[in-house]
């Protein structure tokens, strides 16, 4: 473990008892847990008492436990990792579920609400046109990216459009980048930083002059002039925990586009399905339509 914490303890562990050093080293190899326990929590994990926690706290030069924890924050701030930013916003949240749920409802409509900031109606546009005439729409997108790049691609495919997932990593990536064509539309899901598979993503459209979209919340400024289209979408503050409704919520804004432009389309390729569908099944099967006239008298 290396950190400015954790040179702490070693300049102090010669003035520490042996209860404050083994306190002090469980601070140091348990960082995120010290920003979202309690001292009695925390007593209760290293066997000691809450007094032994504040005064270990006291000890290594703080003035209680409150600034240990600012320290340690303070170190996530340089380099925020997700356990870091999980481990904040759980601190934030006090214990308190009814916070939580609050602060990340506020934290959504929030995100949504800058996303309608962020893309106005003639950008909208020219990003639905052109994945309607594109010969294929591919979609990149590795972590927690990769399950919205497989389901944005799964409702394509239904609405008519072919695509497919850019999601895998290391050497078979190749393989992927291989299939692209002139033709195609690379929708990219990128957050943070650059990746190796993003960089070659972005050099290997460029040669073959495929077009690119990417969505953003922080690499506009390193990417722009690597791109066709940038639209920036917020995931939350940076070194908190990240959340991807916005992400999702412009996705479904840009199905929506498709089948009101290509209506026709779009009809047929789920007329389609749901033939498949009952073939499938054996009997007349057909995708669920929410009845607008019975939700007000309460029928199903």
């Amino acid at each position: 473990m290396s950190s400015h914490f954790a040179n702490l303890v070693t300049e102090k562990s010669p003035g520490l008892s042996r209860t404050e050093h083994r306190v002090a080293r469980y601070f140091a190899d348990n960082r995120h847990q010290v920003l979202v326990q309690s001292a009695i929590e925390l007593a209760q994990s290293t066997g000691t008492s809450d007094a032994t926690i504040i005064r270990t706290a006291r000890a290594l030069g703080f003035d209680g436990l409150d600034g240990l924890r600012k320290a340690i924050a303070g170190e996530f701030d340089a380099g925020p990792t997700p356990a870091g930013r999980m481990s904040r916003t759980a601190a934030e949240n006090a214990g308190s579920l009814e916070l939580a749920l609050e602060k990340t409802l506020a934290a959504q409509a929030e995100a949504i609400a800058t996303l309608r900031d962020s893309i106005d109606a003639e950008s909208y546009r020219a990003i639905v046109q052109a994945l309607a005439g594109a010969g294929e729409i591919a979609v990149f997108g590795i972590g927690p990216s990769a399950s919205m790049a497989d389901y944005f691609c799964i409702q394509l495919r239904r609405l008519g459009f072919a695509a497919r997932p850019l999601t895998r990593t290391g050497l078979l990536f190749a393989d992927d980048l291989l299939q692209l064509k002139s033709a195609s539309l690379v929708v990219i899901m990128a957050y943070g930083r650059v990746y190796t598979e993003l960089s070659v993503l972005l050099d290997h459209c460029r040669g073959i002059g495929a077009e690119t979209v990417l969505v953003t919340d922080s690499l506009r400024e390193a990417l722009e002039a690597r791109v066709t289209r940038i639209v920036t979408v917020p995931r939350g503050r940076a070194d908190a925990f990240s959340m991807h409704s916005a992400t999702l919520a412009f996705l479904e804004t840009l199905l929506v586009g498709l089948g009101t432009l290509a209506p026709a389309q779009t009809t047929a390729s789920l007329d389609q399905l749901n033939r498949l569908r009952a073939d499938l099944a054996g009997q007349t099967a057909t995708l669920a339509v929410p009845d607008m006239s019975q939700q007000d008298d309460g029928r199903r």
